[in-house]
């Protein structure tokens, strides 16, 4: 549940949404999607509400978390990624070049060409959540929500993905990532807004970031440190 959360994401901006489990991030998420409606208040996304956007949803990819998505669909992984393209191809019409070479391209862009005809079924975490990132950027977004999108990733992957997000930013897309790991994306995103229930805390990483912050967030016991500028997070062992 989210209570009176007002910000503003500007173009080409690269935000983090940062809270603990049941702050409110994914259902953040899902009210800029439109898949949720708020029920006071209101949500703009390129001047419009999101259930008016109509063929400009195209203008959005989104990636929910891994366990909100069914995964046992008879569907090959280029298949799934070709989904991202029917905005764009249009009711009760065929796939055409142009759609197959967007769809080669973003599994190219994520590493997983040679998985285009494996089932869903048959991938691991990992390899599914590049398949879905693939379906999210294969119409070439101009504002890409992720949510908690590293899950099932290896770490070396993660590196990459994140180097991967910022050449997506640099050619001016906006960015929305939903994420646990205070201490990664705060070395990567431009701001971010602390969520718990409420807005917390919303700027840049390194001004909004500090002890007293984080402690309004995750509780009386969490620790803060920094570790090469980057901020750590530590909530130790304690009874309730």
């Amino acid at each position: 549940m989210l209570d009176d959360v007002s910000l503003t994401v500007q173009a080409g901006e690269f935000l983090a949404l940062l809270g603990p489990n049941g702050s409110g991030k994914t259902t953040l998420l899902r009210v800029l999607t439109g898949l949720l409606a708020p029920d006071a208040g209101r949500v703009r996304l390129f001047g419009k509400a999101p259930q008016e956007l109509g063929a400009a949803r195209r203008r959005i990819g989104y990636v929910p978390q891994v366990g909100r998505v069914e995964t046992g669909f008879p569907v090959s992984a280029a298949q799934v990624v070709m989904m991202g393209r029917y905005p764009v191809i249009g009711p009760g019409r065929f796939a055409r070049r142009v759609d197959r070479e967007a769809v080669r391209e973003a599994l190219a862009l994520l590493d997983i060409e040679a998985l285009a005809q494996a089932p869903l079924a048959s991938l691991s975490g990992g390899q599914r959540q590049r398949v879905f990132l693939a379906r999210a950027m294969v119409n070439r977004p101009d504002l890409l929500l992720l949510d908690e999108p590293t899950g099932g990733l290896d770490a070396a992957f993660v590196e990459r993905f994140y180097a991967l997000l910022q050449q997506v930013h640099q050619q001016g897309v906006t960015i929305i990532i939903v994420s646990h790991d205070v201490g990664v994306v705060s070395a990567f995103v431009d701001c971010v807004a602390c969520l718990n229930h409420r807005l917390v805390a919303h700027g840049k990483p390194e001004m909004v970031l500090d002890e007293a912050v984080l402690r309004e967030m995750y509780g009386a016991h969490a620790l803060f440190f920094e570790h090469a500028h980057n901020p750590h997070l530590v909530v130790p062992p304690h009874d309730d």
